[in-house]
C-alpha cells in the first residue's frame, strides 16, 4: 500500500506544532498527530509564558540558534497577526564562580554580546524588589523577554491547518515502525502511512524513544503565581525576567503581567522518574514550600497567597542537553526530545531544523551536541536534588 503522506509528525506540543508547519509550507503532504486536545495542559508547552535569552549559559553553542529562533518567531508573528513576543529585560543572578554566572559570561564573550555585571547592592539599586547578598553577582542581557507559550503552539497550528496540513488530535499512539522506506503509525483507531516520521513526543519519548543511545527521565515541576505586596515594583519595565542560582537550587520568575501575580517556578530540583505515568497534575500545598522559602530569601515583598498554579513535565537527558537527530537506527525517522525544561524558546528554529533533516538528511544549523548515538559528555552533578533554602 503507497504511503498516504509524506510525513507524519507525532505530537504537536512546541517542536511538534513548529515542525508541521514548516513542512507544510515547503508543500509537503502533512499528517500530524496528537494524544491529547491541541494546546492542552498535559505536556511541557502550557502555563502562559516561557522566557527567552540569548546569552545562553547552558552552552555558548545555542547562542545562533536562539538568533535565528528569534527571526522564526518575528516572522511567525507577521503570519498571523498576533503578539507572541514580549521583550524585557533578563537579569542573571548567582554567587561568585556559579554555574549561571560563568555560563553567561562564556557566552557573551564568545558571541560579542551585550551584558551589564553589577553586585548584590547594584541589582536591590536597579530592581528593589530583589534582596540577595552584597557579593552575589548579576548579569543583565537585554535582548530577552518572553513568549505566551499556548499562542505560539496555536499559531504554529494554524499556520500549518491554512496550508493543507491534517491534524488528527485525541489519538493515541500506541506503536511506530519503520522499513527504511516507510512508516506505519498505529493509533487505537487505525494505521497511518507515510514515507517519513517525526517524533516530538515530549515526556511520551520516553515511550516511543528507547534506543537513541541517550537515556531520557521525566520531572514533574510547577508553576506557581503570586500578587506581590507593591505590584508596582513586579511591572515589566520595572522588573525582569530572571534566573536566580542560590547554593541550594535556581528558581526562575517573569514579571506581574496580569493580576493573577508574579509567575515563579523552580528549575530541576525535584524528583526523576522513569516515564510521564503517574505524574500528578494537581498542585498542592507542598508545591508553595521550596518557593515560599525562595521568596523569604530573595523577594520579600512578593508573598501574597497563591492565586494559580500548573503542573509540567521536562524530559531529561542527563546532560541536559537536547536530542535533535535521525534515529540512530531508522533513516527515515527524525526525532527531537530531551529538551530538559529549556527548550521551549527554541521551537520556530527546531521545527526547521527538524524540516531540514527530513527532507534533506541534513540542516545548516550546528546540531553536532545534540546528536543521538553519539557518546555525550553527561558531566552534570546533583541536577536533581531536591532544593533547600
Amino acid at each position: 500500500m503507497p504511503a498516504s503522506y509524506d510525513v507524519i509528525v507525532l505530537g504537536l506540543g512546541g517542536m511538534g506544532s513548529s515542525a508541521l508547519w514548516e513542512l507544510t509550507q515547503r508543500g509537503h503532504r502533512v499528517l500530524g498527530i496528537e494524544q491529547f486536545p491541541l494546546v492542552h495542559a498535559r505536556g511541557s508547552s502550557h502555563g502562559q509564558t516561557r522566557i527567552i535569552r540569548e546569552a545562553y549559559y547552558e552552552h555558548p553553542n545555542y547562542v545562533p540558534l536562539i538568533r535565528r529562533a528569534y527571526e522564526k518567531w518575528y516572522d511567525l508573528e507577521q503570519r498571523v497577526g498576533r503578539h507572541l513576543l514580549t521583550s524585557c529585560e533578563c537579569l542573571n543572578i548567582g554567587a561568585p564562580g556559579s554555574a549561571v554566572i560563568e555560563g553567561v559570561r562564556a557566552a557573551a564573550r564568545q558571541h560579542a554580546l551585550s551584558v551589564d555585571e553589577c553586585d548584590g547592592e547594584e541589582i536591590h539599586r536597579r530592581y528593589p524588589a530583589f534582596r540577595v547578598p552584597v557579593e552575589y553577582r548579576g548579569i543583565v542581557e537585554r535582548r530577552a523577554g518572553f513568549l505566551y507559550v499556548e499562542e505560539c503552539v496555536q499559531a504554529h497550528l494554524d499556520c500549518a491547518i491554512a496550508a493543507g496540513a491534517e491534524v488528527r488530535a485525541e489519538l493515541p499512539v500506541v506503536a511506530w515502525t519503520s522499513d527504511g522506506a516507510s512508516v506505519e503509525v498505529t493509533t487505537k483507531t487505525g494505521t497511518y502511512r507515510a514515507a517519513k516520521l517525526i517524533i516530538t513526543a515530549g515526556a511520551w519519548a520516553t515511550q516511543f524513544l528507547q534506543n537513541i543511545g541517550v537515556p531520557l527521565s521525566i520531572m514533574r515541576q510547577t508553576m506557581l503565581w503570586f500578587p506581590p505586596h507593591d505590584p508596582a515594583q513586579f511591572r515589566r519595565d520595572r522588573f525582569p525576567i530572571y534566573l536566580l542560582d542560590s547554593p541550594n537550587g535556581a528558581c526562575y520568575g517573569l514579571p506581574m503581567i496580569d493580576p493573577r501575580g508574579m509567575k515563579l517556578a523552580r528549575h530541576y530540583g525535584a524528583i526523576e522518574q522513569p516515564t510521564p505515568d503517574g505524574i500528578d497534575w494537581t498542585i498542592r500545598d507542598a508545591d508553595e514550600v521550596p518557593l515560599r522559602a525562595f521568596l523569604d530569601a530573595y523577594m520579600p515583598n512578593a508573598h501574597g497567597p497563591r492565586t494559580h498554579g500548573q503542573a509540567c513535565m521536562y524530559t531529561l537527558t542527563p546532560d541536559r542537553h537536547f536530542v535533535i537527530d535521525m534515529h540512530p537506527q531508522h533513516p527515515n525517522v527524525a526525532i527531537a526530545a530531551g529538551f530538559s525544561g529549556h527548550g521551549f524558546k527554541f521551537a520556530s528554529v527546531v521545527g526547521e531544523i527538524l524540516a531540514d533533516l527530513t527532507i534533506h538528511g541534513r540542516t545548516p544549523h550546528d546540531i553536532q551536541m545534540f546528536r543521538a548515538g553519539l557518546t555525550r559528555h553527561f558531566a552534570i552533578e546533583n541536577v536533581s536534588k531536591p532544593v533547600k533554602f
